[in-house]
C-alpha cells in the first residue's frame, strides 16, 4: 500500500483491491465514524468492490447509482410529475372559485400552491431525464475512460482496471478518508494491521476465485466464511 495526500493506494489482484477496502473500512469504524456521518459510512461500505463482485457490472452499477442525481421532493412523496400537474390544475380550479365567492387571500393560497405542484412536476420529470441520460452516458461511456469512483463526505475513492499480469488482471484502487484527523487515524490502524495481521481473512463465498469474478464469471451461491455477515475477519499471529 502507498499512502500519499491523495489517500492510501494499492495495486494489485481483485482479492487485493477488496482487502484494501475491507481494512480501510475496519479502520474507520475502529477509529469512531462520527455520527452524523453514519449513513455516509454505510454509503462506503456498500459500494467498496466485495469479492464476489465484478467489476464491469456489480461496481459499474453501483457507481452509477450514487452518482446519480438525488430525489426532488416530489419524488420522495411518491408523486409523479403527472399526479402533481393534476393536482395543480385541481388548485387552479379552486383559486377561480375562491375568487368568484370573494375570498382574496384564499385564492392566493390556491394559486401558489398550483405554482408549487407545477414547479415540483417539472422539477421530478428533469430529474428523471438527466438521471436516465447519466446512467446511459456513464455505464456507456465514461467507465470506458474513467475509474470507478466514489465520493460522499466521509470517503472519496476509485478503482481502475490497469494491466493484465500474468496472474490476471491488476487493479488500482485508492480511497481518501476527507476529514484530515480521522484521516490520521486510520492511517494509524492500516500501520498496526501491517504489523499485526499475517493474514486477512476477506469476506469471500470460499469458491470464489478473485480474477473470475472481476472478469465476468458466474460467480457460486454466496456464504460469508465464520457465519459473520459484512464483517472482515483478520487472522493475528
Amino acid at each position: 500500500m502507498e499512502e500519499s495526500i491523495s489517500g492510501f493506494k494499492m495495486r494489485g489482484g481483485w482479492g487485493d483491491a477488496v482487502e484494501h477496502g475491507e481494512r480501510i473500512t475496519r479502520a474507520l469504524h475502529e477509529s469512531g465514524v462520527p455520527e452524523d456521518n453514519r449513513d455516509a459510512f454505510e454509503a462506503w461500505d456498500e459500494w467498496r468492490p466485495k469479492a464476489h463482485e465484478r467489476l464491469g457490472e456489480d461496481v459499474d452499477a453501483k457507481t452509477a447509482e450514487q452518482a446519480s442525481v438525488a430525489e426532488g421532493k416530489g419524488e420522495q412523496e411518491g408523486k409523479t410529475p403527472e399526479e402533481d400537474l393534476q393536482t395543480a390544475g385541481e388548485k387552479l380550479s379552486e383559486s377561480y372559485e375562491r375568487v368568484e365567492n370573494g375570498d382574496s387571500d384564499g385564492a392566493l393560497d390556491s394559486w401558489k400552491d398550483s405554482i408549487d405542484h407545477v414547479a415540483r412536476a417539472a422539477d421530478s420529470a428533469g430529474r428523471k431525464a438527466v438521471r436516465k441520460f447519466e446512467h446511459t452516458v456513464y455505464r456507456k461511456v465514461m467507465t470506458q475512460l474513467a475509474p470507478y469512483y466514489f465520493d460522499n463526505e466521509l470517503v472519496s475513492a476509485n478503482i481502475q482496471k490497469s494491466t493484465r499480469g500474468e496472474g490476471g488482471p491488476e487493479f488500482v484502487f485508492e480511497v481518501n478518508v476527507n476529514d484530515d484527523a480521522l484521516k490520521s487515524e486510520v492511517s494509524k490502524r492500516l500501520a498496526d494491521y501491517e504489523d499485526a495481521i499475517d493474514r486477512w481473512h476477506v469476506d469471500t463465498p470460499k469458491a470464489v476465485e478473485s480474477a473470475e469474478a472481476a472478469e465476468g464469471a458466474e460467480p457460486p451461491p454466496k456464504t460469508v466464511e465464520d457465519g459473520t455477515e459484512g464483517q472482515s475477519n483478520p487472522t493475528t499471529n
